[in-house]
């Protein structure tokens, strides 16, 4: 069981206005027992201000949150550090936290079977901490992160901004707790990967600073080809197909056919029929246009009424509330699996995605709890598992265009013939699907060895992984692998 100091000591670090917390625990584990130390609080993260040419030293801009584990006993230039965050972007790190990576995780129950308030914490004897220390980060304004008095949260709200932020919370932790020369993985999920990609071309073009591995859960790096404001490209209605497919089998709407039966019907379709038919647009004639309705009829689920009035192309928002709508059910954008109240019977949309729902509750409730009961946070700022920051994120730098950053992991791959990559997809994920994944995969602009470096995963679960007991164990369990074994692909690892 994890045990805990009767009071908090403060980490010795040389700025006075930073404050780590810090604290010994031991975990029970299959490879033994793990004695490690937590520090959490927050970081001051400072800038270069130049005036007129003139340096007026280095201002503090914000203060960032960070929980971090560290083995006891472990040596720096072996020993490998992931740092870690989630997306959003908006999002605190709570969730790879607490669902997946930490030694303490929350007690979540199964889909459509959520454990009831108030709610418990377990220990996580598949946690990464076996094979690597970790440090997870809550960007600006998520968390407990903040803008330093007088300071402007906005003005990191944004992809650039972010991307130096993060970047800098990095540098700033390997210089200070000399990890320069140690193994280091970073590991993102959702809007966390198109952040991780870049965070990795920034901290080598800015300060020369490689990685060994990115892990990337539920991956975006190409936005276009999932986002439906893109529409006239058609890609998105092509990239989410294979996912109506599974979440239609998943409800009982596609009997007598296996999960991976109906996934490779989508997929054969995405590639021959599907592609022709959107490509042909208004040159499709009525006998053609019928055939195609009945066959996305067949294999997402949706009427055949419903896919005719949509001209073929069902966003997915719309397909949440319309698959079960005859059960006056919603199914989750986040996870497919997990279903919610129709609000109308007529509702267009879906009035709350019932997957956050489900887990707003119980992550909220822990990581208040965890923080400060037993990582013994005096903080009592309320801790914000999303922030309103994705209503004005800037994505300046991509005005004209569609947003990507594929180019940022080509950079990487490129300068890097080490780095190794870890995607995982889920099959029930609405937010990140798996053809604008894999259509970003398959595209990528490397040399054939380049592209074996790229390891794939495939779930049957929603955005999160980690939601279902045993999903969870064998997720963890592959990321622990990906890390010994590039780790020690290194000569480095332990």
């Amino acid at each position: 069981m994890t045990t805990t100091p009767e009071k908090p000591t403060p980490a010795d670090k040389p700025d006075p206005t930073d404050l780590l917390v810090e604290t010994q625990h031991v975990l029970q584990t299959a490879d033994g027992p793990l004695s490690y130390t937590a520090r959490t609080g927050r970081i001051v993260v400072r800038e270069e201000q130049v005036t007129d040419d003139v340096f007026d030293g280095w201002k503090p801009r914000g203060e960032i949150a960070v929980t971090a584990y560290t083995l006891e006993g472990g040596d720096v230039t072996t020993r490998p550090i992931t740092f870690v965050f989630n997306g959003g972007p908006g999002s605190s790190s709570v969730w790879l936290h607490l669902g997946l990576l930490g030694p303490r995780i929350v007690d979540f129950g199964e889909p459509n079977e959520l454990t009831p308030p108030p709610y418990r914490l377990l220990d996580n004897p598949e946690t990464l901490l076996r094979a690597s220390d970790l440090v997870f980060i809550d960007p600006m304004s998520t968390g407990w992160s903040r803008a330093v008095e007088g300071g402007k949260a906005k003005d990191y709200h944004g992809w650039k901004r972010d991307v130096e932020q993060v970047g800098e919370v990095i540098r700033l932790w390997c210089t200070r707790e000399d990890r320069w020369m140690s193994p280091k993985f970073l590991c993102g999920e959702s809007y966390g990967t198109t952040r991780a990609v870049s965070v990795a071309e920034h901290l080598f073009s800015r300060f020369g600073m490689q990685l060994n591995g990115l892990v990337l859960i539920s991956s975006v790096l190409d936005f276009a080809s999932q986002d439906f404001r893109y529409l006239r490209h058609d890609q998105a209605c092509l990239s989410y197909l294979p996912t109506y497919a599974a979440i239609a089998h998943y409800h009982g709407l596609r009997e007598g056919s296996s999960l991976h039966e109906v996934v490779d019907e989508a997929n054969n379709y995405v590639e021959d029929r599907y592609r022709w038919a959107l490509a042909r647009g208004n040159r499709l004639t009525d006998e053609e246009r019928d055939e195609v309705a009945g066959d996305l009829s067949r294999i997402t689920g949706l009427s055949k009424d419903y896919l005719l009035g949509c001209n073929l192309r069902p966003e997915h928002w719309r397909f949440c509330t319309e698959l079960l709508r005859d059960r006056g059910q919603t199914v989750g954008r986040i996870d497919g699996r997990i279903t919610g109240v129709l609000q109308s019977g007529i509702a267009e949309r879906m009035d709350a995605d019932p997957s956050i729902d489900a887990l707003m509750g119980p992550y909220s409730a822990a990581v208040h709890h965890y923080l400060r009961h037993e990582l013994r946070s005096e903080l009592d700022l309320p801790y914000a598992v999303f922030a309103d920051a994705i209503e004005h994120w800037s994505y300046k730098e991509f005005e004209g265009r569609p947003i990507s950053v594929v180019d940022k992991l080509e950079r990487v791959m490129r300068a890097n013939p080490h780095l190794q990559v870890r995607i995982e997809y889920g099959h029930y994920d609405l937010a990140t699907p798996v053809g604008a994944a894999r259509e970003m995969v398959d595209h990528l602009d490397l040399p054939r060895q380049a592209l074996d470096r790229i390891e794939h995963a495939w779930f049957e679960t929603g955005h999160m992984p980690y939601v279902g007991e045993s999903s969870r164990v064998d997720e963890a369990e592959q990321i622990t692998a990906f890390v010994r074994r590039v780790g020690e692909s290194s000569g480095r690892a332990d």
